[in-house]
């Protein structure tokens, strides 16, 4: 009775803890320290971005002909550019308009390339066959000349940016998304969801895109730069974002002949640029380790 009552009298043992994917995944990206950094940039560049109006000393078209092209100083921390402009103000909106184009290019991509990748890679036969050949056709382009191409016919304007850039980003999506299905969709899991009558809408969404979600959002991350850097590229050529709309690819662009005597002009939205990119790819190669479920450490 007394060895009864003990054993009553113990502890309860502590519940165990269930591990899961998303929660590894998190506890691996907290342990790398570029990651994290990269993210904690990329969230103050997304705030910034979002908070321009509050942020921003001034409008980023506000412009004083006065106080053209004056250095770094206590009224203009960043100086001000050929008509005036405060400098600080132009980059602050310059972050909402590089972003901004980057992730609706980005979602656009997304949108066209996983459904096709997906059709593609379950189907098999004669539809995986024709959206193969688009995307061998559309690869066949250089993608920056012929965004340069369309922005030609298009015009200037973040809207046709967006499109121009947008036309060729879905192909790597749709490549990938095909990948991963054709190697997920032959597991057992997958056999005996069709065996208990799932549909095919319901295979892809409940069953092979959340396998398949992992290596996408490493894309989507890893791709933005890469977007960030087109739309700089077509802003420095003089064929991107309308004036007086900032962004940080039209300001180096706009620096070049001034950028001898008036540092500042090109630094400043230089540097923005490279932080941006190499925080984004700090961030996309933390995830892509975070959501291996191979990695242990």
């Amino acid at each position: 009775m007394t060895t009864t009552t003990a054993a009553s009298a113990a502890p309860a043992a502590p519940p165990i803890r269930e591990r899961t994917l998303w929660g590894d995944s998190v506890s691996r990206f907290k342990r790398n320290r570029l990651a994290v950094v990269g993210f904690v940039i990329v969230a103050s560049f997304v705030l910034m971005a979002v908070f321009a109006n509050f942020l921003a000393p001034t409008p980023y078209d506000y412009s004083v002909l006065a106080e053209a092209l004056q250095f770094p100083s206590r009224q203009h921390w960043l100086g001000t550019d050929a008509i005036g402009r405060d400098f600080l103000s132009r980059i602050i909106y310059g972050a909402r308009t590089s972003l901004g184009v980057a992730f609706a290019v980005m979602t656009i991509a997304f949108g066209i390339g996983v459904p096709l990748g997906a059709i593609a890679g379950l189907r098999g036969g004669k539809v995986d066959f024709f959206i193969m050949r688009l995307v061998e056709v559309m690869t066949a382009f250089p993608s920056f000349l012929f965004a340069l191409f369309l922005m030609s016919i298009l015009g200037a304007g973040v809207e046709n940016v967006i499109l121009a850039l947008a036309f060729t980003s879905w192909i790597d999506v749709t490549r990938l998304t095909r990948a991963q299905i054709l190697s997920i969709r032959e597991r057992d899991f997958v056999t005996a969801a069709q065996a208990y009558g799932a549909t095919e809408r319901q295979i892809i969404v409940k069953h092979l895109l959340p396998g398949a979600l992992p290596p996408l959002v490493v894309m989507f991350m890893l791709g933005i730069p890469s977007v960030m850097f087109a739309e700089a590229g077509l802003s420095f050529l003089g064929v991107g974002i309308n004036d007086p709309i900032p962004s940080w690819g039209k300001m180096v662009g706009e620096s070049l002949n001034y950028v001898r005597v008036y540092w500042h002009l090109g630094l400043f939205p230089t540097f923005a640029i490279a932080a941006a990119m190499l925080a984004f790819n700090f961030m996309g190669d933390g995830l892509r380790d975070a959501l291996d479920p191979t990695m242990t450490r």
